[in-house]
């Protein structure tokens, strides 16, 4: 069982499964079944064995290789484009707790919450709403050895020769995400709150030429030059005129 006296500190309260089929679905079970969750209560495992990516897609990984991460938010802003910009806060907390511990490496945020580490995947994030809150869930590789990434573009803390603080990892995303959640919620606002600049500051898809694949079926090429009020990406596509996406998977040209 991980210690994590940390982490436990800055959670209302902190649940560690020896082995899990989905965080996000095992929380929100819990929440369901009357179990007293707080603001901040946090549910992790290094053993998913069900886990759950954006666009449905299935997460799993080998036993101890991975870390995934479920937290409640439950005091949310009240306005709903701010809602939108939880799960940029969550990509943005989580890019500044894996650059605290790899700071010889390029970090940041592959738009909208993908961190990557010298341009590959290490880090995904998937926002929840429910009845009682918001949850989000986050999968870290960690102990993931480069032969057990799912894919090319994936990379982990050993497959970069490091080894992960655990309670490090998750004390600094979780000081880290109450900070811009509490702030966002005071203001009402992503650009008050400093969360707007934050996360373009970190976006490594600003200025890049893209290709998003949108949930209709269409694909859309340009440059990505910003974030809009409520979180959109804002991409100027071939044609020059400008595009907000919501959603979409995100693809980053190689630069020259």
């Amino acid at each position: 069982m991980m210690h994590l006296p940390r982490t436990a500190a800055l959670a209302d309260p902190l649940i560690v499964l020896e082995s899990c089929g989905s965080t996000n679905a095992e929380l929100r079970a819990r929440i369901v079944g009357g179990e007293h969750l707080g603001h901040f209560a946090v549910l992790l495992t290094d053993s998913q064995t069900a886990g759950r990516g954006r666009l449905d897609r299935t997460w799993t990984t080998p036993a101890g290789s991975a870390l995934a991460v479920s937290v409640l938010l439950r005091d949310l802003p009240v306005h709903a484009d701010a809602r939108g910009w939880i799960p940029l806060a969550a990509g943005v907390a989580m890019t500044d707790a894996i650059a605290a511990q790899l700071a010889d490496r390029s970090v940041g945020l592959k738009w909208p919450n993908d961190v990557m580490v010298d341009g590959r995947k290490i880090c995904g994030i998937l926002a929840e709403v429910t009845a009682h809150g918001v949850i989000v869930g986050s999968g870290v590789n960690t102990a993931m050895a480069e032969t057990e990434l799912p894919v090319p573009t994936a990379t982990s803390f050993a497959a970069l020769g490091a080894d992960a603080d655990i309670d490090r990892l998750l004390s600094d995303y979780l000081a880290g995400l109450r900070s811009l959640i509490g702030a966002l919620a005071r203001e009402g606002d992503a650009s008050a709150s400093g969360l707007h600049a934050a996360a373009e500051q970190r976006c490594l898809s600003i200025g890049r030429e893209v290709e998003v694949s949108m949930p209709h079926g269409e694909t859309l090429r340009g440059r990505a030059v910003g974030l809009q009020g409520d979180g959109c990406l804002v991409v100027v596509d071939v044609d020059g005129a400008e595009r907000a996406v919501a959603s979409g998977d995100v693809v980053h040209a190689r630069l020259a």
